[in-house]
């Protein structure tokens, strides 16, 4: 008896030192807001969770906890191999952190990854210090993105994976003469959905490669359709992988004491009472990501709710991704919109920062209001889910792929005819509690069905094998 009650007490200190730390980690956001700037522009809202340092069976047996099955990771085939991932930049945005985590995901099964970033900056910079780092400590190799080395390691690397269509232009600049031994065992990662994009300086190369790889089914038909009609090009052989949750969110969003006490810490930081139903859009502030739509949409919200006279607790719009330091336009715009309509105290601005799920334990709903095409995936709207929340989405994009209109949320029109249907959806849930438990547990359910970081690993083991067999069968033509 005693030694079950003293496993139960460590379980149980184990458990609230996460919480501390977690609580930590959301205390010193804002300070973190204000150091590490970024764009957070990518249309793929996709952010880094550091991941488990799993090693699957490449551990010493006498490792191993006794009695636990090791389960062998998808990627186990990459131990050993050599892999060159090239980005064309190195910051917060979706590309690149989405990137790194496929590094760390490589390094987990013994595969040696080298990373080049082509656009990196000349003069000191705190954020790629600071990335850069966090590879070397998980033992990826950062390398110079030009000159022999970038060409020898190239030459040498079993798999070049260039991320997004801008990283193209490292092909001609740097490989020069060797680009065609290197296309046949290029897999081409992208991420964008918008037209300036689609150049030749960029993808010139692009029908020449092992394979490409597209976070959604609409985006993949939309880089087919552009490319043939606007360049006259064709894709290569084209794989739809959608993102999956790390490990350590569905950790959080499993732990009810966990979730509970971070709701607690930031719906007092925010001032705002435990009943009062949060409506939250967390992306960069952006035009493109709609955060002026849905603040119109939230103020026409109020105007139904008193019309109709309905009673609710209050209702209050979190907008997570804020920067006033970097003086942008669009930021002012929405502060000012916020003032002229007198919903000051409903209206709440959060700092960007890598730390969502605190406000994902928070919050009641997430709103997705990407614009124009919408998100090419939106890994925020998974991690959402994970957290049991029903999604309010734009009917574009790689979000229809995620959000089952009626079931796991509902979806509205881009631009300004999705201002009232979107009003009209936060009232519905507002005044629905049933119903928007159920849509956050069928939301739960799908993550659970379909948007695990097994799942990712598992769809881009079947990419990467591909692409690895069609370098072998070039290397022996």
């Amino acid at each position: 008896m005693a030694k079950h009650s003293s496993v139960a007490m460590a379980l149980f200190r184990k458990r609230w030192l996460i919480v501390v730390v977690l609580l930590v980690m959301v205390s010193v956001t804002t300070a973190i807001a204000f150091i590490v700037r970024a764009s957070l522009e990518s249309s793929c809202d996709c952010r880094l969770y550091t991941t488990n340092q799993k090693r699957y069976n490449s551990s010493p047996e006498s490792s191993k906890p006794i009695g636990v099955a090791v389960t062998q990771s998808p990627l186990s085939f990459m131990k050993s191999r050599l892999v060159l991932l090239v980005s064309h930049e190195l910051s917060l945005s979706g590309g690149p952190l989405l990137l790194m985590e496929l590094a760390f995901l490589l390094r987990g099964v013994g595969a040696e990854v080298c990373w080049i970033t082509n656009q990196r900056p000349s003069e000191t910079n705190n954020i790629v210090y600071s990335l850069e780092h966090k590879m070397l400590h998980r033992g990826v190799q950062v390398a110079s993105g030009k000159g022999q080395e970038a060409i020898d390691t190239a030459l040498k690397a079993d798999l070049v994976v260039l991320n997004t269509a801008v990283a193209g232009k490292w092909l001609d600049a740097v490989l020069k003469e060797h680009v065609p031994q290197v296309l046949p065992k290029v897999l081409w990662w992208i991420h964008e959905m918008r037209g300036h994009y689609f150049s030749l300086d960029y993808v010139k190369h692009l029908p020449y490669v092992a394979g490409a790889m597209i976070d959604s089914h609409v985006t993949a038909e939309y880089w087919k359709n552009r490319t043939q009609e606007r360049l006259r090009i064709k894709m290569p052989k084209t794989h739809v992988v959608h993102l999956g949750n790390s490990n350590e969110l569905m950790e959080i969003a499993e732990d009810s004491v966990a979730k509970r006490i971070l709701r607690e810490h930031v719906r007092e930081s925010l001032g705002v009472r435990n009943e009062d139903i949060l409506f939250s859009l967390i992306n960069s502030v952006t035009r493109g990501k709609g955060q002026d739509l849905f603040l119109r949409s939230f103020y026409e919200s109020l105007q139904i709710i008193q019309e109709r006279k309905l009673q609710l607790p209050s209702i209050h719009a979190v907008v997570v991704g804020s920067d006033m330091t970097s003086h942008s336009k669009f930021e002012t715009e929405l502060r000012n919109f916020v003032i002229s309509k007198k919903i000051q105290n409903y209206v709440h601005f959060v700092n960007k920062t890598l730390t969502v799920a605190p406000y994902l334990a928070a919050v009641d709903v997430l709103v997705q209001n990407s614009q124009a095409r919408g998100e090419c995936f939106g890994r925020i709207t998974i991690e959402a889910m994970a957290f049991q929340l029903p999604v309010l989405g734009t009917a574009a994009g790689g979000t229809q792929e995620i959000v089952t209109n009626g079931t796991t949320g509902l979806l509205h029109p881009v631009g300004k005819e999705g201002i009232m249907p979107l009003a009209k959806n936060i009232v519905r849930l507002a005044t629905h509690v049933e119903r928007r438990l159920t849509m956050g547990k069928k939301g739960y359910e799908k993550v659970k069905e379909t948007f695990l970081e097994r799942h990712m690993e598992e769809r881009i083991a079947g990419v990467l094998k591909d692409v690895l067999q069609k370098a072998m069968e070039h290397q022996r033509t």
